[in-house]
Order: structure tokens, then sequence, then C-alpha cells
């Protein structure tokens, strides 16, 4: 039984990720309003989350992520069992993940005002991204400098990642000093999320300060499942929680936000009575709102990954985690914040167009990274470091077709969500994919490449056909980590638009959404960036609607 206690807030929030940070960051902002956030990790405290190569420590340990088993059985030998690893502490998968800030193409944008999304245009965008960046290259009227999220990109590459850009510019794509240039095609250093001084710069450091967490009328709740959220007729009144194996209460005067996740967000609408009302009469939950876009939409960036021998281990970083070198490198980062130690994984990112067209957009994008790895014996998911020299892609289209679903399992919050990602369902997507593919085997057999490339490794070195290569990477493939859309926005008349465009949930009242769920298409580009670009838009409108309403 719940515990009667009920304490009461303008604005509880759902969820300490991306969007959750951003949001509760800068809605705390106004004294007057009363905010509570609540996340079921831990707090920010672990030492990896600051070191930017953590990363590979954090991605391992249950206590900071989640690790989703999907039901696709679209892979040809129905065995790989697919984890989706998610950030569960204070900060999200921005706390976790590998720090890459990519806006996507001002067409993505465009396409969402397209379908009548007012306000979520390019020219709408585009402020809100320069105020969220700090971006170390110079200013111009689409980079932001002086903002909260510091962004910065290599000064210099090594010798194989310059002759990586050579042997591109060789197959007509430019070179770029900035990944988010307006213009996305071709190929350049990664930037990065990283400060002056080697850290990563999560939501929560960004916007959750040290006297940000102080503030009289901003509580973060930790280690506190969210059970479900209350409602009185169709208004979202606050929400049930559990902590510490005890029940409890909270209430919100004003809105209830849901910043979960395109995972965890339609799951917690569904269980609380908000969704396809067959599926949740199936769970034994009674219908709220009938929604039946909730969990539909699924869309997320499925990766070939693959690896190439490299003829020196001084062309990688594969000896540069272990034994004396590792001692080296951590000492050189607690020394002077350089190093290995200091940057993320991806040292460049490429932004080809491979489907005929010459559209002169770019529709895949290919990440290079330093370092080749193994299976651990007795893992089937774990790799540890290859002892010779190599490195690895990972590339994707970027606005893949194809739909999945998430869906809740059953009404017992404590039970994760059912994910059919249904990669390759379409002929789009598998022709991008296939295009890709023979796009990184071109590149890696230029004459610029010759003194470094031995030959490519593992399944994808025998395959020739695109049949060939499609089961391949049916089997091989692994999730981009950048699931959204399963509670669109939309417009009326779409019967599965589940938000509005000021993301509010269709059918009831005090309630919304803030996270990649709430993208009707998929963003060209890595997901952090946009969906903190996102909720700090949101903040603005609710700022705007809350004053009004008072």
């Amino acid at each position: 039984m719940a515990d009667q206690r009920a304490d009461e807030w303008d604005v509880i929030i759902i969820g300490a990720g991306s969007a959750g940070c951003v949001l509760a960051g800068r809605l705390s902002e106004d004294p007057s309003l009363k905010v509570l956030l609540i996340e079921a990790g831990p707090i920010d405290s672990n030492i990896y989350i600051r070191i930017p190569k953590g990363f590979s420590k954090l991605l391992a340990d249950p206590r900071h992520t989640y690790f989703y088993q999907t039901e696709w059985k679209g892979n040809q030998s129905n065995s790989k069992v697919e984890i989706l690893p998610r950030g569960k502490v204070l900060g999200g998968s921005s706390a976790v993940n590998g720090m890459v800030y990519h806006r996507g193409q001002p067409e993505d944008y465009d396409s969402w005002a397209a379908l009548g999304l007012e306000g979520w245009g390019w020219a709408d965008m585009l402020p809100v991204f320069r105020a969220l960046e700090d971006n170390l290259l110079p200013e111009t009227e689409w980079r932001g400098r002086g903002g909260i999220i510091p962004l910065r990109t290599a000064k210099t590459l090594p010798p194989l990642a310059s002759a990586m850009v050579e042997a591109a510019g060789g197959l007509g794509l430019p070179a770029k000093d900035d990944a988010n240039n307006p213009r996305q095609k071709g190929i350049g250093p990664t930037m990065e999320n990283i400060d002056a001084a080697g850290r990563r710069v999560s939501a929560a450091h960004a916007f959750l300060t040290p006297s940000a967490r102080r503030r009289p009328n901003l509580r973060i709740m930790v280690e506190t499942r969210v059970d479900r959220i209350l409602f009185e007729g169709t208004r979202a009144v606050g929400v049930l929680c559990t902590r510490d194996g005890k029940q409890q209460e909270f209430r919100a005067s004003r809105e209830v936000v849901v910043c979960g996740g395109a995972l965890e967000t339609p799951r917690i609408l569904q269980i609380s009575g908000v969704g396809p009302a067959q599926h949740l009469s199936s769970i034994g939950v009674k219908t709220v709102v009938d929604s039946p876009g909730v969990g539909g939409n699924y869309r997320d960036h499925y990766c070939h990954y693959g690896q190439w021998r490299l003829r020196s281990l001084d062309q990688c970083e594969n000896r540069e985690y272990s034994g004396w070198r590792l001692a080296r490198n951590v000492l050189r980062y607690y020394g002077l914040r350089s190093g290995p130690m200091a940057a993320g994984p991806v040292q460049l990112v490429i932004f080809p167009e491979v489907m005929p067209g010459n559209t002169g957009r770019a529709d895949a994008e290919i990440v290079f990274a330093p370092f080749s790895v193994l299976a651990r014996p007795g893992s089937e998911n774990e790799t540890m470091m290859d002892h010779e020299p190599g490195c690895n892609f990972m590339g994707f289209p970027l606005r893949g077709t194809s739909e999945g679903t998430v869906m809740a399992r059953s009404s017992n919050p404590a039970d994760p969500p059912l994910i059919d990602p249904n990669y390759l369902d379409t002929e789009y997507d598998r022709a991008v994919t296939v295009g890709l593919f023979r796009f990184i085997r071109n590149l890696m057999t230029q004459p610029a490449l010759a003194p470094f490339v031995v030959a490519e490794l593992g399944d994808a070195a025998s395959v020739q056909t695109d049949d060939e290569i499609i089961d391949m990477i049916r089997d091989t493939g692994v999730s981009g980590y950048h699931s959204a859309g399963t509670c669109k926005m939309g417009v009326d008349g779409d019967n599965l638009a589940v938000l509005d465009e000021r993301l509010r949930v269709r059918g009831a009242q005090g309630l919304r959404v803030v996270d990649l769920s709430a993208m009707p298409l998929q963003v060209s580009a890595n997901t952090n960036g946009p969906v903190m670009a996102m909720a700090y838009k949101l903040a603005d409108m609710m700022k705007q609607d809350l004053a009004q309403a008072s």
C-alpha cells in the first residue's frame, strides 16, 4: 500500500537523462517554480564519468547502465541477443556515451516543419543550438560561442586519420574542420562535448551545476523508480514512486513531464493508462487516454561494424590501454589532461552520399575509431583489445525508414519493455547499408592508405554481393543506440501523433514528453545534441505557458 504522505510540486520531471537535466536546470532558474526531478539511477559521482575513455567501464557496469534486450528476429542465425545499453545515472546516456556531438542537417528540422509542426524548422532550431554551444572554433552565423556545452575537435590528426581524409578527398568528399557545418557532406575530426580540462560534460554537469543543485526550489531524487503517472480524469496530477522498497506519491500542481527516453517513456505512459487501448487491456491496465501511436514509429540507426588489420601497432591505440602504457596515459591525463584518455572513442566522422541522385545531401554516417577489439573468451557480449594492429568503422543510414515498436510487457513497473526494432525492413535501408559498406571498402583500398592497411577482417572480408552484405550485417550489425520516435509529435488529424507541437500529450492535460521519443522523423546525427536542444526549447515554451496560466 502506498505511503499516504504526498509532496506537492509545480512540475515533476520523470527521468534525469539529457532532456530531464536540461529541463530541470532551466525551469528551476525561476525561483517561483518548485521542480522535482526523479531518476532511477544513482548520483553522477563515479570517477569514470568525467574521464572520456571511462565510457568503456561504465557501459559494462549495471549500476550505471541499463541493458535492454530486443525481440528482433531478423538476424539470420536467430542466435544473437542484441543488447541496447542506456545510461542509468544522473545525466542518463550523456554520462556514459561516446561524446559525439552532432546537430543533424537543416533539412531534418525543415522536414518536421513541413509536417505542420510550427516552431521546429531549422530557422527555429539554429538559435537554440547556438545558445547551447561553446565551440572552440571561431564563431560564425551558424556556430555558437559562449554557451553551456563546451565543444572541441582535434587540432591535428595522426597520420592514419590524415591519410584517410586524403583518401576520401579522392572519392569526392571535402575535408571539414567542423562536423556541424550546415553542409554536412564531407569528412573531418569528430566534435565532442569535452571541456578544456579534458573532462566529459554530460547534461547533468552542464545544467545541474553545483549551484543549481543547491537551489531551494529544485529537488533531485535519485535511485527512485517511477511506478506510474497519477491521473484525475485525464489530467496528470502526480506520480507514484518506489524508493528504498517503499511507495510514495508526489503531486504536481501544474505539469508532469516524461523524459524517460524512447525505450522507457512509452512503457511508462502505457502502464499509466496512456497508449493503444487494446494493448493496455491485454496487460490489465485501465485506459485513461486511447493513444494508438504510443510505442510505434520506433526508429534507430542500425550499424555495420567492421574492422581492418593495419601494418603497425604504432598506427592505432590497441596497446594504449594495458600495462605500462595504460599507467603512462593515466598519469598523462591527470597531469596534463591530454593523451588518449582525454578523448572520446571516435576520431573521424564521414558523411558520404552513397545513393544515386547527386542531391548533395549525405545519406549515411561512418565513424572511424583507431582501435580493434576481440570477443572476450567465455562471454557473448564483452570484448577486449586486439593484440594485433587494427581499426574499426561503424556506419549507418542517416534517415532510416524501417519502423519498429516498444511496448509494455506487463503492468509491472519493474518489467522492461518489449522492443522490436525491425531493422533493415525497407528496401531503402538495405540499399543505403550496402552503399556505405562498399564506400568503406573503396575508401580503405585507396592509394593514400596503402602504407597503413593490410586487409579487411571478420565476416565482412568474404562477402561480395548485395544479398551477402545484407545477410552478414543482419548477423553482425549493432544498434547505434539512437532509438527515437516512439511518442512522436504531430498535427491534428494524425491519429498516431502522441504529442502536439508544444510536446503536450494529446488527450491529456498537464502532461508532456520531451526526449528522443518525441521526434517524428529521425535526425541525420548522433542524438545527444538534438535532444538537449529539444529540451532547451521546451523549457522556453513551458515558461511561457506557465506564465500565461498563472
